[in-house]
């Protein structure tokens, strides 16, 4: 709780460049959503200062009469504390976020000109997924793309070292010659690689134990993706049961979360809850958190979770789609599930909202994760999903392996049962690998 009273006193400012490139709509809600970034690590924006130029500036990203303005509003100077004199209480400003990735080099003289912290998009986004991530594999996947960020800055580092960044002889595993930037650079080096062997056994741990379970049990799996706070985590709290955190923050989702639907069906569901989309997401987290999106490739059926009341839902969808296509999963059958229609005004509103999206997206799903009956309806479609290629078949189970019923009775559904002398019989439906190990395991 005291973290968390922290956090909410500290402020900041978004600062951006709208280039010629960037429509107004674009521009506004890319700076929406560093804001919400910026709510979830405990900011308080009290001021977005924007310019409009052909490109950034190379030495600072801001021009140099922006960058003034910005000191006096920070440093309460007289040419900027005017414009704040419907804020008596004067808050210091603890951080100043760039809705882009800037060089290193601009972030220190932007600091050094300003006389405050200044952390970029990338950086921000980095910092959310450290403070979010659980798991092991999403530790390792987060420290992984922090330590590449933080490569290349050590060079900007040094050059405020002083002697310190200098050559010096061998000493303490250092060799000969070697900096301390260069030692910091090789260590990193190191990490990055020792971490990486980590993930790849991981990956292969959790990969052989998904095929032993499909095996054994016949699974069908569903992956919700999306954007990041379009309400995956409810609807998977819905469709499952389960008490998976549900927050208005992004990124409240890193580590996979993954539940059997109920009421269970045949054949049994998994559904997985994945880490959110987001525009402008870092290559390098894209690419380290490869394994957490690994659901979605695996996942025989994506639900592609999409804010019906945002405004800017198409540039979402497009976001969404864009990162699938990168991973290789776009070629997974999936479903349009337009949530939070209930948050789109009236009842007029909401019907008018939805014949709009069936128009333009036939055969989407348009609902509310908070409507029992709605899910109920999702649910239903679902299981018509994995039960439109099962098969009907015949098992026989001999009396001396009778504790495998409930094998039978977990992988599929059993329309009938008789028994003789030698043991007994189930007529089943079921997926064809599920009857076909099943048989296999009884033969």
């Amino acid at each position: 709780m005291q973290r968390e009273a922290e956090e909410k006193s500290r402020y900041a400012v978004v600062a951006a460049v709208q280039l010629p490139s960037v429509s107004d709509s674009e521009f506004e809600a890319s700076l929406s959503e560093l804001r919400e970034l910026a709510k979830t690590l405990g900011y308080e924006v009290v001021r977005t200062f924007v310019q409009k130029r052909s490109g950034f500036d190379m030495t600072a990203y801001l021009g140099a009469g922006k960058r003034q303005e910005l000191r006096s509003f920070v440093n309460k100077e007289p040419a900027g504390f005017e414009e704040t004199a419907a804020n008596p209480d004067s808050r210091d400003i603890d951080t100043i976020l760039i809705d882009h990735e800037i060089s290193p080099s601009q972030a220190r003289n932007l600091e050094k000109e300003v006389g405050c912290e200044v952390m970029d998009r990338t950086m921000v986004i980095l910092e959310i997924f450290h403070r979010n991530a659980r798991s092991r594999a999403a530790r390792a996947q987060v420290e992984i793309a922090r330590l590449g960020y933080m490569a290349p800055r050590l060079r900007e580092a040094a050059k405020l070292a002083g002697p310190q960044g200098r050559q010096r002889s061998g000493v303490g595993g250092r060799g000969g010659g070697e900096s301390h930037t260069e030692l910091d650079r090789r260590k990193i080096r190191d990490r990055i690689a020792e971490l990486q062997q980590e993930i790849v056994a991981m990956d292969a741990e959790r990969k052989t134990q998904r095929a032993r379970r499909q095996e054994r049990q016949g699974l069908a799996s569903v992956a919700l993706v999306g954007y990041t706070n379009a309400g995956k985590s409810t609807l998977m709290r819905a469709l499952t049961g389960s008490e998976v955190l549900v927050a208005n923050k992004l990124f409240a989702t890193l580590d996979t979360t993954v539940r059997a639907l109920q009421p269970e069906s045949v054949p049994r569901v998994l559904v997985s809850d994945t880490v959110g989309f987001i525009k402008n997401l870092p290559h390098g987290l894209v690419a380290s958190f490869k394994s957490t999106l690994d659901e979605a490739l695996d996942a025989s059926l994506l639900l592609h979770v999409i804010d019906a009341s945002d405004p800017g839902f198409e540039r979402q969808l497009e976001v969404t789609e864009g990162v699938l296509e990168e991973i290789g999963a776009n070629v997974v059958p999936r479903i349009r599930v337009f949530n939070k229609i209930d948050h789109v005004g009236d009842a007029a509103a909401q019907a008018e909202r939805e014949e709009a999206l069936r128009t333009q997206y036939p055969n989407c799903v348009v609902m509310s994760a908070r409507r029992p009956d709605e899910i109920a309806k999702l649910r239903q479609t679902i299981v018509a999903f994995f039960q439109q290629n099962l098969v009907e078949a015949e098992l026989f189970l001999p009396w001396s392996a009778q504790q495998l019923r409930g094998e039978i009775y977990a992988s599929c559904q059993v329309l009938g049962e008789y028994s003789n002398s030698e043991g007994a019989f189930f007529r089943v439906r079921g997926e064809p690998n599920a009857v076909k190990n099943l048989r296999e395991r009884f033969s």
